[in-house]
C-alpha cells in the first residue's frame, strides 16, 4: 500500500523486487514528501529504509492464528515518527468481517481474477488476519505502543457525520423572480389548461384543483417544475419522448406537456402517483428514442451543474446458480460437475441455495453424501448475494441542489473512464438514493420512439405531411384490420406469438382494447384473457362480484385488469378514500400478514356500513387481493398502450415510411434486419439491393420507375462497413456526382478511411455493381486501393500535371483498371451477400 513518488521509488522499484511487505497502514504524507523531495538527511534515512523494505529484509510474519510477531520494522517507524512529529495510528487492512470468511473470500478472489485455488501464482491475501479486529485484538498486537491504539480511537471520535433524511435536496427549478414555486406551477398548469382543452369541463378544472392542492400539501411543487423543464427541453429538441408508470394519470402533468394522455378520458387515478395518505415522492419515469436519450442527459447536466447530476450505479450479484458454477470453476471442479449441480436448482425467481436445499430431494441427497458437492454448496452460500461488479443503471439520473460531493459518495463511470465529460455514478444504489430523498428521475430509450420519431420524418420528406401523433384517430378501421390480421411485427408490445394469437382473436378496436390487452398478457392475469375476449363478442355474459361493480369493471368487460380498479372497489364497495384504497394495495402486494388481517377487517366492516352483506365483502376482499399484487398500473398500460396504437397506425397507412425506421433500428441485428425484410416481402414492399450510386448511409425511400415506394438498403448496414467513410462516400457522390466507373471510384475515395476490409464487403454485398462485374471487382481489390492510394498520394505532394491547366473540367487521367473477368456461381454470390 505505498503511495510510490515517481522520482525515488520508481528507482528503488527497479533496483530491489525481491521481496514484498504488507503493512498495517501505509507510509504518512509528510515523510513521502520527504523522500520525493530529497530533503536533508531524512530523505536518506528513509531510502535506506525503504530499500531495506523491498529486498525483503523486513516483513510481517502472520502465523497460523493470525497473530502478528512484528520484526525492528516496528522500532524504526515509531522512532522516524517520533523524530517527524507524526503520531503513530494502528490500522489493520479488513476484507472480510471474520475470521472464518477467509476461505469464502479466497474463492472470491479467484473469481474476480479467473484464477482457481490450484494455482500457485494466483493472487492470494496470505492468512486469515484480513478480517475487523477488535480493539482487544488491536491493542494486543502492539502492547509496547498504546498511544498507537489511542490515535486510532481519536481519529473515530473526531468523525462528525449526520445523514439527514426527509428533507427535501432537490435543485432549484428556476422560478420567475416575485414568485413561489407552488404560484409558478398553478400559472402553468392555468396556461396549459387552456391550451389542452378547447373549453376545459367542470370536472377537469376540479381535478386540476384538487391535484394542484396535493402536490402543494405534499411539498412537491419544485419537483413538478423540473420534470417540466426536462419535458420542455425534449419537446422543443423535437426528441420523441413518452411516459411510463403512473405519471400519465396527472392532470397536472398533461398541462405541463409532461405527459400527451389525457386522464379525465380513462379514468386514470392521480392518487396511483402521489397518494397524500401516504407521502412519498412521486415517480415520473421518462422514455426517449434512444438514439437521442444522451441529448436529455447532457441538457440535465448543463442546466443544474455537472457536480450536482450523476448516474446511478447498480450491482450484479451472484445468483444461486452463478454462486454455484463461479464456485465450482474457482474450486478448480470441471464446468460439468459444477453446472450439473446448478442444473438442480430451480428456475424460480429470487430462489436460494437453501430454499433449494429444502425443496430438491436431489440435491440434498447430493449434498448430505458427497463431501466435495457439500464444500461447493457451502462455499457458494457464502457467496449468494455478494456484489460481483458494478455497473451503469440504465436509466437512473439523480440531480441535486448542493455538490453531489457533500451528498452521496461517488465513482468514475466504468463504461466511460477514460472520458472526461462523462457524469460519474453514485455509489449509492436506487434504492438507497430514494431513502435519502434526492431527486432521481428516470431516463429511459425506448427504441419505439425513435422508429416513431423516424418514420414521421420520412413521411414528412417524402409526403409533404406533417403527423401529430398525439392527435391520431382513436378506433381507425385499417388499425383493427392490421391488428385483427396479427401483421404486428414491429407493432410495440404486439409482436409475440402468444400474444398475437390472443390479438387476432380478440380483434381489438380501439386505444382502451389495446392497453388492456398490455395489461392482461402477463403472468397471473392472463388466465382472464379469455374470459374478457368471449365476452367482448358476446359468447359469454360479463361475471360482476356484484352490480354496483359494473360501472368499474365494464371498461374491461367484466374482468379486473388494472391496479386502479381495485383502487375503485375499495372506495365504492368500503369507503376508502382513494388514497387509503392505494396504502390497502401497496400491503396486499407485500403480503405481510398482520397487515393483510388489519386490512380485511377494514374493508369487511366498512363494506357492512355501507349496507353489503359481511359474506359477499370477504369473498370480494380474497378476489381483488391477487390482483393488487400482480394487476397493471392502469395510467402504465395506456402509456404502452398509446405507442402501440401509434406504431400500428403508421404501419397501416405509411407501411414504407415505417418499415424504413424499422429497418433504420434494425442495424446491428442481421436477424432483426431479416425478418424486417421478411415482412416488407409480405407487404409487397421492394427492398432495392445496396448500391453505391443510389443508397445513403442508412436505409432511405426511394421512388421507383413504376411511381410506387421502394426501400433501399444502406451502405453502413452493411457488416464490417464503418459510418464515417461511408458518410463520405456518400457526401462526395452528393457534392460532385454519381461514381462514373472504377478509376473515377479509385480516384475520389481515401483509401485510408475506406480500408480493404470494409471495400471487400461493399463488393460482396453488390454495392459496388454499378462499377463492373462483381467477381472481378472482389478479385482486384488490391488493385484498386493501390489506385486509390496513388492518387491520395499525388494530392498530399501537390504535384500537378499539363492537365491542371485546362482548369478542373479536365481531370488527370489515371490508368485504366484493366480486371480480370472472374465470373462468380449463384450460390458463391448469394454467399457473399448473406
Amino acid at each position: 500500500g505505498f503511495y510510490y513518488r515517481p522520482r525515488v521509488d520508481r528507482e528503488l522499484l527497479e533496483r530491489y523486487s525481491e521481496g514484498l511487505i504488507v503493512l498495517s497502514g501505509c507510509p504518512s504524507g509528510e515523510l513521502m514528501k520527504a523522500l520525493a523531495d530529497g530533503r536533508d538527511d531524512d530523505a536518506t534515512e528513509v531510502a535506506g529504509w525503504y530499500a531495506d523494505i523491498f529486498k525483503g529484509r523486513y516483513y510481517i510474519e502472520l502465523q497460523e492464528h493470525g497473530q502478528e510477531q512484528f520484526s525492528r520494522l516496528t522500532p524504526s517507524l515509531v522512532e522516524l515518527a517520533r523524530r517527524l512529529d507524526l503520531p503513530p495510528v494502528l490500522t489493520n487492512d479488513s476484507h472480510y468481517t471474520t475470521p472464518d470468511q477467509h476461505h469464502a473470500h479466497d474463492v472470491l478472489l479467484c473469481i474476480g481474477t479467473n484464477s482457481t485455488m490450484q494455482d500457485p501464482n494466483r493472487f492470494r491475501l496470505e492468512g486469515d488476519s484480513f478480517y475487523v479486529k477488535s480493539e482487544q485484538e488491536m491493542r494486543a498486537l502492539l502492547p509496547e505502543l498504546p498511544e498507537a491504539a489511542d490515535n486510532t480511537v481519536r481519529i473515530a471520535e473526531q468523525v462528525d457525520i449526520k445523514l439527514q433524511f426527509g428533507r427535501s435536496q432537490l435543485p432549484d427549478p428556476g422560478v420567475p423572480d416575485g414568485l413561489s414555486a407552488m404560484q409558478h406551477l398553478r400559472n402553468l398548469c392555468d396556461e396549459g389548461l387552456q391550451r389542452r382543452y378547447a373549453g376545459p369541463s367542470e370536472a377537469q378544472r376540479e381535478r386540476l384543483r384538487y391535484e394542484l392542492e396535493v402536490i402543494e400539501q405534499t411539498g412537491f411543487s419544485e419537483y413538478m417544475l423540473i420534470v417540466h423543464d426536462i419535458a420542455r427541453f425534449a419537446r422543443e429538441r423535437h426528441i420523441p419522448m413518452g411516459v411510463r408508470g403512473s405519471a400519465a394519470a396527472s392532470i397536472v402533468l398533461y398541462c405541463l406537456d409532461v405527459t400527451d394522455i389525457e386522464p379525465t378520458q380513462y379514468r386514470l387515478v392521480f392518487e396511483r402517483f402521489l397518494n397524500p395518505e401516504r407521502i412519498s415522492p412521486p415517480d415520473v419515469d421518462f422514455d426517449f428514442a434512444d438514439d437521442r436519450r444522451d441529448e436529455v442527459i447532457r441538457y440535465t447536466a448543463e442546466r443544474y451543474g455537472r457536480d450536482r447530476v450523476a448516474q446511478i450505479i447498480t450491482f450484479g450479484t451472484l445468483g444461486a446458480k452463478a454462486a454455484i458454477r463461479d464456485t465450482g470453476r474457482a474450486l478448480g471442479m470441471s464446468y460439468g460437475d459444477a453446472d450439473r449441480i446448478a442444473r438442480m436448482v430451480p428456475d424460480s425467481l429470487h430462489i436460494t441455495i437453501d430454499a433449494a436445499l429444502s425443496n430438491v430431494d436431489e440435491l440434498r441427497n447430493e449434498y448430505e453424501t458427497d463431501g466435495q458437492i457439500r464444500e461447493l454448496i457451502d462455499t457458494a452460500r457464502s457467496l449468494e448475494g455478494v456484489a460481483r461488479h458494478a455497473s451503469t443503471h440504465a436509466a437512473g439520473v439523480v440531480i441535486t441542489r448542493e455538490a453531489l460531493t457533500d451528498v452521496v459518495p461517488l465513482q468514475r463511470s466504468n463504461s466511460d473512464s477514460e472520458d472526461e465529460e462523462a457524469l460519474p455514478t453514485t455509489q449509492y444504489n436506487m434504492h438507497d438514493i430514494e431513502t435519502i430523498e434526492l431527486l432521481k428521475l428516470d431516463y429511459l430509450g425506448l427504441t419505439n420512439l425513435t422508429i416513431l420519431g423516424r418514420a414521421v420524418e420520412l413521411i414528412r420528406e417524402e409526403r409533404g405531411e406533417e403527423i401529430d401523433l398525439t392527435a391520431l384517430p382513436d378506433g381507425d378501421a385499417d388499425v383493427a384490420e392490421l391488428l385483427a390480421a396479427g401483421h404486428t411485427f414491429g407493432v410495440f408490445q404486439m409482436e409475440s406469438a402468444g400474444m398475437r394469437r390472443y390479438v387476432v382473436e380478440l380483434q381489438p378496436q380501439n386505444i382502451r382494447e389495446v392497453s388492456a390487452m398490455v395489461a392482461l398478457f402477463r403472468p397471473g392475469p392472463m388466465e382472464h384473457i379469455q374470459q374478457y375476449i368471449d365476452v367482448k363478442h358476446g359468447r359469454v355474459e360479463p361475471a360482476y362480484p356484484h352490480d354496483d361493480l359494473a360501472d368499474i369493471l365494464d371498461e374491461t368487460y367484466g374482468v379486473i385488469a388494472y391496479q386502479d380498479q381495485v383502487l375503485e372497489i375499495a372506495k365504492q364497495f368500503a369507503g376508502y378514500t382513494l388514497g387509503q384504497a392505494d396504502v390497502m394495495r401497496k400491503a396486499m402486494g407485500k403480503k405481510i400478514p398482520a397487515v393483510m388481517l388489519a386490512e380485511r377487517e377494514r374493508f369487511v366492516s366498512g363494506a357492512i356500513a355501507r349496507g353489503y352483506d359481511q359474506t359477499l365483502a370477504e369473498r370480494l376482499f380474497d378476489t381483488i387481493e391477487p390482483f393488487a399484487g400482480y394487476a397493471f398500473n392502469k395510467a402504465h398500460a395506456f402509456s404502452y398502450g398509446v405507442i402501440a396504437y401509434q406504431t400500428a397506425y403508421l404501419k397501416a397507412h405509411y407501411p414504407v415510411e415505417y418499415m424504413t425506421a424499422v429497418l433504420m433500428s434494425a442495424r446491428g441485428s442481421q436477424d432483426r434486419a431479416a425478418a424486417a425484410i421478411a415482412e416488407c416481402t409480405r407487404l409487397g414492399i421492394d427492398v432495392l439491393p445496396p448500391d453505391l450510386n443510389h443508397s445513403r448511409a442508412n436505409y432511405c425511400v426511394e421512388p421507383t420507375a413504376n411511381g410506387e415506394r421502394a426501400i433501399r438498403y444502406g451502405l453502413a448496414a452493411i457488416k464490417n462497413v464503418g459510418e464515417g467513410a461511408i458518410e463520405q462516400l456518400v457526401t462526395e457522390r452528393d457534392e460532385h456526382g454519381p461514381y462514373a466507373g472504377l478509376e473515377d471510384f479509385a480516384r475520389r475515395i481515401n483509401p485510408r478511411d475506406l480500408n480493404r476490409r470494409a471495400l471487400e464487403s461493399l463488393a460482396k454485398a453488390g454495392a459496388l455493381d454499378p462499377l463492373g462485374d462483381r467477381a472481378s471487382i472482389v478479385d482486384g481489390l488490391d488493385r484498386i486501393l493501390s489506385l486509390a492510394q496513388q492518387e491520395q498520394r499525388l494530392r498530399e505532394t501537390g504535384q500537378t500535371s499539363m492537365f491542371d491547366m485546362f482548369g478542373a473540367e479536365v481531370g488527370t487521367p489515371l490508368p485504366a483498371l484493366e480486371l480480370e473477368q472472374k465470373p462468380a456461381m449463384k450460390r458463391e454470390l448469394l454467399g457473399w451477400e448473406k
